[in-house]
């Protein structure tokens, strides 16, 4: 019997097809569902709508199973509809009718919101760690190859002279722009839901500031109606967030797979981190670059996806929206596995010496040449004339050199301000407030 069902049983059909992949999806919310519950009974007993002693016991049996959770001893029975039912029947199991109590001045939808906002905040803190290692791996093989020279292009033509400092450079400046965008979706998660019942909020007095508090959020969704209105538009942000990340590894994936190609040839990695073919001894294929690149152009899709699940939703709760999790919720750890590859590809990256001393690489230096007759006197247009009739000519021979000083340029990479900038952008995260207040409340 589901909590909300009275005298009539669903029919089976229309069971399988509302539940759907939701007690799958229930999983990823489970130890935050507790958390919840925790910061929720204790603002119960703060307005006597729990005894002091209720309080204590019903703590204790949630850490229990929060603990149960993270050793997976944990699972949702056959019959039970939810997680939330699954918390609410161990409880009432274990304890009795005090169990039965845990769910006053709550709506199941606030309960999901709270509970997504918290999954949602701590995968976002995991994201950040796993795109802060290969921010700092991209930093330390730029300065590594910064006299590492090769092509540089436009229109996929040969155009001016690049380097493998710069390569490894644009890709970590890259992931500061997207942190900054996974920020801004870090701050609208970190606001509370809970309070606000199905939407309407309750005539009980909850204390919404501290289950604010207590969860460690920055900021309350005051507005009721607008805490409910907000699922989906939480998920659609997070999903724009996480889709920048993986524009920016999956452009590096693709430039890599070129790289890697014979007709390159810059770059090669060891045979264990490639593939090879069933009838050609030779290959070394960039399967592991090939799949972090169709992973990325997936997650690129998925704001598109969801904003297409939420499109003219009126104000108030939709069982639409159920589906968004088996959308949003795998992504994250797909996201954190091409992140982590990447790592380990670049870590291992082999880069081939003196790569434009091959000829078909000369009129790279074109510009270079142009720029040293400017810089002698003659004006821009006269020497670019000169460079392009000795270019048709077949009398182009210039020095295979560069010497670019300004910032961000060959000479000049600007890794410690890159450096400072990511710092800046990290240190506006409130993770250690956020991490002390869940300790606060799982010891308390």
């Amino acid at each position: 019997m589901k909590l909300w069902q009275k005298d009539k049983v669903a029919l089976e059909s229309v069971e399988r097809f509302t539940v759907g992949k939701d007690r799958e999806m229930d999983a990823y919310l489970a130890p935050f569902d507790v958390l919840g519950s925790m910061a929720h009974i204790t603002m119960l007993q703060s307005i006597g709508l729990l005894e002091a002693e209720e309080l204590k016991i019903l703590k204790q049996e949630l850490r229990n199973i929060y603990q149960e959770i993270l050793a997976g001893d944990f699972k949702l029975e056959d019959g039970v509809e939810d997680i939330h039912s699954q918390v609410e029947l161990l409880l009432t199991r274990r304890l009795g009718e005090v169990g039965k109590k845990i769910h006053s001045g709550r709506s199941r939808n606030d309960q999901v919101l709270v509970d997504l906002k918290l999954f949602l905040r701590h995968e976002l803190q995991e994201i950040v760690t796993e795109v802060l290692a290969l921010f700092h791996l991209l930093q330390q093989q730029s300065e590594a190859y910064k006299n590492q020279l090769m092509p540089g292009y436009t229109h996929l033509q040969i155009a001016m002279p690049s380097s493998f400092g710069l390569w490894f450079g644009a890709y970590a400046e890259s992931l500061v722009d997207d942190l900054t965008m996974l920020q801004g979706a870090y701050k609208v998660v970190n606001k509370n839901p809970l309070g606000s019942a199905a939407g309407y909020g309750s005539s009980f007095p909850l204390d919404r500031e501290l289950t604010t508090s207590l969860l460690g959020f920055e900021a309350l969704n005051y507005n009721v109606v607008y805490a409910q209105m907000g699922r989906g538009k939480t998920e659609k942000l997070v999903a724009f967030a996480l889709s920048g990340i993986a524009a920016t590894i999956a452009k590096m994936a693709m430039d890599m797979t070129l790289f890697m190609n014979q007709n390159f040839g810059f770059v090669s990695f060891p045979d264990e981190l490639t593939t090879g073919s069933s009838i050609m001894p030779h290959k070394k294929n960039p399967d592991v670059w090939e799949l972090i690149r169709s992973h990325g152009n997936k997650l690129q899709a998925l704001p598109n996806e969801i904003a297409m699940m939420i499109t003219n939703l009126p104000s108030g709760y939709h069982r639409d929206l159920q589906l968004l999790k088996e959308n949003l919720f795998p992504a994250f750890q797909t996201l954190k596995d091409c992140i982590s590859m990447s790592r380990l590809m670049l870590e291992n990256i082999r880069i081939k010496d003196n790569i434009l001393d091959d000829e078909k690489y000369q009129y790279l230096f074109s510009v270079e040449v142009v720029n040293n007759l400017v810089l002698q006197g003659v004006p821009f247009r006269e020497a670019y004339k000169q460079i392009g009739m000795d270019i048709e000519n077949g009398t182009f021979s210039p020095a295979k050199e560069v010497a670019h000083t300004h910032a961000g340029s060959i000479g000049n990479l600007c890794t410690a301000q890159i450096a400072a900038q990511m710092e800046v952008v990290v240190k506006g995260f409130p993770f250690e407030a956020v991490d002390k207040a869940i300790e606060r409340l799982l010891n308390s």
